[in-house]
């Protein structure tokens, strides 16, 4: 046996943990998931093939398309206003001199630990119609709040909030970025007379588009598949069963609710496609819109 098949031998059996995990936990399943699609599956009964079927009834079925259509509204607004907001944040807590910054790093990363359950809870708290602190704010400046959780106008609106909680996770990788850009080009922007406005656009934000790529990647992957926070606000309020409703939300109903396992592998599959385009899109536009320091 030579050296290099023994190397090759050891390498597999080293890696052979991980190998066999990734088949038994990932591949595995997708692989199911993907069969599954061409299946008329109720969960309790054998799975009975039905080709392309589940798919063609997606195109036909109008709850789907209201949630495609209030997931695409609600990514819309949500992507671009956390983007701006924390890189708003950054930009101030990367501030040279700035004092208590790691407190104040600390408490707008805070928010990210807490489980996405616990936090919906208290959102529901905050959208109160009555007694939630958004309403009682606006009423203290004398302005009429709206009720949130029973006003079809104001869920998607209300999703959008919700997403300002996890900035937290985004602002930690803009100030990091932030912090790796050369302090001699803020010298020589400021001696060419910029201001912090014009020092942030032509200095700071073109070093930081590899992390704002990573954040809006990552950001738009968990937009499409939020579920935890219109389950917990949305599903026990009638006016907003269809306004609030989002993918996955019809995603588990079709899988949990109505049995109905193969139409929702075929919904889950076609969000994969979904977020792998988008995703690739980014890339793509990345090569011309990305710097990266070093690069040629």
């Amino acid at each position: 046996m030579s050296a290099r098949t023994r190397n090759l031998i050891s390498g597999l059996l080293w890696t052979s943990p991980w190998l066999v995990g990734f088949a038994v936990f990932l591949f595995l399943p997708l692989a199911m998931s993907l069969w599954y699609s061409f299946t008329d599956y109720p969960l309790l009964k054998p799975p009975v093939y039905i080709g392309m079927e589940n798919y063609t009834g997606l195109l036909h079925d109008d709850k789907f398309w209201l949630v495609v259509k209030n997931t695409l509204v609600y990514s819309a607004f949500a992507i671009p206003l956390s983007t701006l907001v924390s890189l708003v944040v950054a930009a101030w807590l990367a501030t040279p001199g700035l004092r208590a910054r790691g407190f104040f790093l600390g408490a707008v990363f805070l928010p990210t630990l807490v489980p996405m359950m616990a936090a919906a809870m208290v959102w529901l708290w905050l959208f109160n119609a009555e007694n939630g602190l958004i309403n009682v704010l606006l009423k203290f400046v004398g302005v009429s709040g709206p009720i949130w959780l029973n006003d079809a106008r104001w869920s998607i609106p209300a999703l959008v909030l919700t997403g300002l909680w996890g900035v937290g996770q985004m602002v930690v990788v803009y100030v990091a970025a932030i912090n790796e850009v050369p302090a001699a080009l803020y010298e020589a922007a400021t001696l060419d007379g910029m201001g912090p406005v014009r020092r942030f656009q032509h200095v700071t934000l073109p070093l930081i588009t590899p992390a704002v790529l990573f954040n809006v990647i990552t950001l738009t992957i968990g937009s499409l598949q939020i579920f935890v926070m219109p389950y917990v606000l949305f599903r026990n309020e009638q006016g907003q069963r269809d306004s609030g409703n989002m993918y996955n939300l019809l995603l588990y109903d079709n899988a949990f609710v109505y049995q109905k396992f193969g139409y929702a592998s075929a919904m889950a599959w076609v969000q994969l496609l979904v977020v792998l385009a988008l995703t690739g899109i980014m890339m793509f536009a990345s090569k011309r819109l990305v710097h990266y320091r070093g690069a040629a």
